[in-house]
């Protein structure tokens, strides 16, 4: 292996996250000669979907127990990071707060550091996309991924006696997870009729892998007398200090019904982290099938931005493979961009076969959103007292009050009067359903409402943070020392 691209521009390469799409990315680079700096906001690689426990759990679990069926991707991706770890400027337990002229500004440890960069990949993942509905703020509500972490990362259940709801595949995979852990799954309650799931099957068809995988998990809950509910409504969750009960419409609309309960994980598939992309400068535009905005990429993961890339669930929610292969994508790109190498005949083998899969995912992912649809209706009949915005206890009444007067017809206008998505969320709990009741109260289309603005710091930093006395690229110099003499 030889490194031909000069130190200025190595030490200048940053991945910003360290799940299946910036391991791979790294592992490319890496491969390259590029000690690029990867900056993850867990302690441990991995991402949401690969999540480690911490390295002091104080509770052993296997990787089949914690993944699953998934157990031997999750072992690869951790052990490729293990592996690259003496080769690249490794920040975990960082968070990026902040990006502008060619430069992020990160916090570890109650500290502040600038890292400069040539070239960014962004890979910052998803979180759950949520739509309320009456009672979700009550104690012992949890959205999936919440959910998710508190088994894998604490070794606990959210609750004794617990209900999943809302839709989407990560649904039926948290509730197996919880069921495989030994919890007790009361029900699991999805929004989408079975009839519109089964339309979906051809294009399901495209990856039948994963297909089957999410047909085990529903199979195996139904075997082990797990109540599998479809086509319902989200009525209300009930409780005097903490949730008790939740009670949902079922698929004919003919009857509520009520499961007692300690616990409730709810959500509506997963939304991308595009508040970076959006700091770093990166044009956006509405996406019909994620019902979101997103950054624009090429098909190579290049943002309108240049030196800046977009690959994993951060641009648009397509999964933990699709992640892997758009991570190593990016990274081709970037070597093309840095002039790292000739386009030579096994260089373009790589890149059309990882074009052919992305564009077979790209096509499953289709059927997932046409069988997991979002309800789009659902915000005409919140009621008003509803909370819309928990960090600023925002309800929908208040949300309507100000549309109907005529006073937002867009969501930023609807945020600076109302202060709705102002608050430690930034927006990722509540921005989706604020857009949701504006498109409903209007009657103009989701995409009229418009995109609330990423600002740093895109999340809470104390206010005490203090800047490094030490230069800020200090540790990095080193680790590319260490790489060239390991070469």
């Amino acid at each position: 292996m030889s490194a031909v691209i000069d130190k200025n521009s190595m030490r200048r390469v940053v991945i910003v996250g360290a799940g299946p799409a910036g391991v791979r990315a790294a592992e490319t680079l890496v491969a390259a000669g590029i000690v690029p700096v990867v900056i993850d906001e867990a302690p441990r690689a991995g991402g949401q979907i690969y999540r480690q426990p911490p390295a002091d759990a104080g509770f052993a679990r296997s990787k089949r127990s914690l993944y699953g069926l998934e157990a031997g991707k999750a072992d690869a991706v951790h052990s490729t990071m293990a592996a690259l770890l003496s080769k690249l400027d490794y920040r975990p337990d960082t968070l990026v707060w902040g990006c502008g002229a060619a430069q992020l500004d990160t916090l570890h440890d109650g500290r502040q550091r600038t890292v400069p960069y040539s070239h960014l990949l962004i890979a910052t993942g998803a979180t759950d996309r949520v739509l309320p509905f009456p009672g979700w703020t009550l104690p012992g509500v949890y959205t999936l991924g919440a959910a998710q972490i508190a088994l894998k990362s604490q070794g606990c259940a959210i609750g004794r006696r617990v209900v999943f709801a809302g839709t989407g595949p990560l649904l039926y995979l948290v509730a197996y997870q919880y069921a495989k852990a030994g919890a007790q799954v009361e029900a699991v309650l999805d929004t989408n009729p079975f009839s519109r799931q089964f339309a979906a099957t051809p294009r399901l068809l495209r990856q039948p892998s994963t297909f089957a995988k999410g047909l085990y998990y529903v199979g195996w809950l139904a075997a082990h007398g797990v109540r599998i509910e479809r086509g319902v409504t989200l009525v209300r969750a009930t409780g005097d200090k903490a949730v008790q009960a939740m009670t949902y419409r079922d698929g004919d609309g003919e009857q509520e019904l009520t499961i007692p309960c300690d616990a409730v994980g709810f959500g509506y598939g997963l939304r991308s982290e595009t508040q970076l992309a959006d700091l770093a400068g990166c044009r956006f535009r509405f996406d019909p099938l994620n019902r979101a905005w997103l950054p624009e990429r090429d098909a190579a993961g290049r943002s309108s931005v240049p030196g800046v890339y977009l690959a994993g669930d951060g641009a648009g929610i397509a999964g933990a493979d699709a992640a892997e292969l758009a991570g190593r994508r990016a990274a081709l790109a970037m070597l093309e961009d840095l002039g790292h190498r000739a386009v030579n005949a096994n260089v373009q083998a790589q890149v059309a076969k990882l074009d052919r899969q992305l564009a077979n995912i790209a096509e499953f992912r289709i059927g997932l959103e046409q069988a997991f649809a979002l309800p789009s209706d659902c915000a005409s009949y919140w009621p008003d007292d509803m909370t819309v915005c928990r960090c600023e206890e925002i309800d929908a009444g208040a949300l309507r009050r100000c549309i109907r007067a005529g006073e937002a017809n867009e969501i930023n206008r609807l945020k600076a009067l109302t202060r709705v998505g102002m608050g430690r969320c930034q927006g990722r709990m509540c921005g989706a359903a604020a857009a949701e009741l504006l498109s409903a109260e209007t009657g103009r289309p989701i995409a009229d409402a418009g995109r609330l603005r990423g600002q740093a710091p895109i999340k809470p930093v104390p206010l005490s943070i203090a800047m490094m006395d030490e230069a800020p690229e200090a540790n990095h110099l080193a680790a590319i020392a260490e790489h060239a003499r390991d070469e």
